[in-house]
């Protein structure tokens, strides 16, 4: 099941209502871009992260499972997930892609349970 993916880990250190807007995304093995939007909304929570040139300029959704820690003092936020499987993920299109259902299942897909790269159960 990937419904589970979209809500934080308890032990994040998520506080809902917080702006993660601006935050610095930090996956397994480095910097992959800032937050420029987010939903803490229960069961439909995500973060939009603009990779700015890393790959070239496009943006990413990540599932808030991902997230393992947030960092207030130093706003950034650790993911669990390497560079190469974010860059990998299915490519992301704001206006396509932030409330297609299909688009929210094939990542759930990816990021999920039997995930390419070894992804961990939502």
């Amino acid at each position: 099941m990937t419904e589970n993916l979209w809500n934080y880990q308890p032990t994040a250190g998520h506080l809902a209502g917080t702006d993660l807007t601006g935050y610095k995304v930090e996956a397994t093995d480095g910097s992959i871009g800032k937050v420029d939007k987010h939903s803490d909304e229960v069961g439909d929570a995500y973060l939009v992260v603009d990779t700015g040139v890393w790959i070239f300029g496009k943006e990413v959704l990540l599932p808030a499972r991902t997230v393992v820690k947030i960092d207030p003092e130093e706003r950034k936020i650790f993911v669990d997930r390497a560079k190469e499987q974010i860059k990998n993920a299915p490519e992301f299109h704001r206006d396509d892609h932030l409330g297609d259902a299909g688009y929210r299942e094939a990542l759930g897909t990816y990021y999920g349970t039997g995930a390419p790269f070894g992804g961990r159960p939502a």
